[in-house]
């Protein structure tokens, strides 16, 4: 499908689940700094509950209201048939999220969430990237916190290394903020799926083209300290090793045998021995649904730290790249990682999608293949940060 072939939509933008804890921080993203002339929606269950956030919006424009439920797929196929570009914030993705990625693949909607969620990302993959590849859809998961600024700061270090060699990246995440309850039920449903989690990574890699004549590799390393960040360095298992491998198989820029490790950057012995005990003991506490359950009361969808406490929040991402004899050292900080900036990066890359002039792609994409520099830009221009700390 020509993309040209979706120019006469109603809307270049719509925002689903814009009354959401992170909807909420997006919409008022959008309203201040969306370009004068883009024409953008909110979209949700509760029509009334829309039109209140609209009125509170800042800015000029007055975006459109559409009602939509994850629940009604015929809601939903209109959603996406209304739309150049449909952003959702509606988690878990696992239980919320396939409806609206088939409908924007039929319709050839480019479509972005915010999904952590590994086994959500890789069943999207074998269902509908064939289908989103015939539309000209782009389908692109993980644009917040995870995992816009890990796979763009990979992809910012990459290009500051020679081309053609082996090359090795390490990332260091250190971050101090708090997390909301649709963060929280989604990594405990996560955490509760460990074998379907496995069987859907396995399913992906039987679909998935192999790499010819050259190697990507993300292993786990091990706990130690690393000495050129001045912190113990612990795996990190989240799904941003994930995106950024795609990424590098994805682009030859990356050289013929890439390999990217990522850890958490902690300061204390005690902290970093205490880290695995805790997480461990969260991983068993999901097995129970019992307990799983009264954890996702605690915090409940929807619900986030205030606006005092994001306000203190920050997150400061270190890479260390290696190759052809040059060593590169870069950081990637900013401020609150799970909304403030996340909100920002969302937003942003809404905006790529449907304004700038990025390379050819469709199907599941990430971040760095579908908009590296031209969302790299929109970053920087709105206070996220990319640096070379040291260049050897």
């Amino acid at each position: 499908m020509d993309r040209l072939n979706r120019a006469d939509r109603p809307y270049d933008v719509v925002l689903f689940g814009a009354t959401g804890f992170v909807g909420e921080l997006t919409a008022r993203y959008l309203a201040a700094h969306a370009p004068e002339g883009v024409r953008w929606a909110v979209a949700g269950r509760d029509e009334t509950r829309l039109r209140r956030l609209v009125e509170g919006l800042p800015g000029p424009s007055e975006p459109g209201v559409l009602r939509a439920d994850s629940s009604d797929p015929d809601s939903v196929r209109a959603l996406a048939g209304a739309a150049r570009v449909v952003a959702t914030t509606v988690g878990p993705y696992l239980r919320h999220g396939e409806a609206l990625v088939a409908a924007c693949a039929d319709a050839g909607t480019d479509y972005l969430d915010l999904s952590g969620e590994p086994e959500f990302v890789d069943l999207m993959y074998v269902r509908h990237d064939a289908r989103a590849r015939e539309t000209g859809a782009r389908l692109l998961h993980a644009c917040g916190f995870d995992s816009v600024p890990h796979d763009l700061g990979v992809y910012f270090t990459v290009r500051r290394l020679p081309e053609g060699v082996p090359l090795t990246v390490d990332g260091f995440v250190t971050a101090d903020a708090r997390f909301s309850g649709g963060t929280l039920a989604s990594a405990l449903g996560q955490f509760s799926r460990g074998r379907h989690l496995r069987d859907a990574a396995r399913d992906r890699r039987r679909h998935e083209p192999r790499l010819v004549g050259r190697r990507v590799t993300t292993p786990s390393g091990a706990p130690h300290y690393a000495g050129e960040v001045g912190a113990w360095a612990l795996p990190l298992p989240t799904i941003d090793p994930q995106i950024v491998r795609r990424s590098a198989k994805a682009l030859d820029r990356y050289g013929p045998d890439f390999r990217y490790r990522h850890f958490a950057a902690v300061r204390t012995l005690p902290v970093a021995l205490g880290a695995p005990v805790a997480a461990g003991a969260l991983l068993a506490a999901a097995q129970v649904p019992a307990v799983r359950k009264l954890l996702s009361e605690r915090l409940a969808p929807g619900e986030g730290p205030g606006e005092e406490r994001r306000a203190r929040s920050w997150f400061r991402l270190r890479f260390v790249g290696e190759g052809g004899g040059r060593r590169v050292f870069t950081e990637v900080p900013g401020g609150d990682p799970g909304y403030e900036e996340t909100a920002v990066m969302f937003a942003e890359a809404a905006l790529a999608l449907a304004l700038d002039d990025l390379p050819p792609t469709s199907g599941q994409v990430t971040t760095a293949v579908a908009m590296g520099d031209a969302l790299t830009e929109r970053l920087i221009a709105s206070g996220i940060r990319f640096r070379v700390a040291a260049d050897r």
